[in-house]
């Protein structure tokens, strides 16, 4: 199990991970901050990049923050330092 700490930035224009070269993590959601669905759809967004299924990954912390804490039941620290680096900013 990897944790994911990020900053999620509702109502952009499309779906978008991206890592600043100080290592924030940043994700863009196309879904609006209303009843859930920025949530679902960072559930559902890190599902498919991190290539599991949306029901493991789990929203620890920050249900109505920006900055949230999500657990990725089936992904290791070295699966999830891969991902991002394929995804961080030159």
């Amino acid at each position: 199990m990897a944790i994911l700490h990020l900053k999620a930035k509702p109502g952009s224009r499309a779906n978008q991970l991206l890592v600043s070269p100080d290592g924030t993590v940043t994700v863009r959601l196309h879904a609006p901050a209303q009843d859930g669905k920025a949530n679902a759809a960072l559930r559902a967004y890190l599902a498919e990049v991190f290539g599991t299924s949306k029901s493991r990954v789990e929203l620890l912390s920050g249900q109505t923050a920006p900055f949230k804490k999500l657990a990725l039941l089936d992904i290791n620290d070295d699966e999830l330092a891969a991902v991002l680096a394929r995804h961080r900013l030159a």
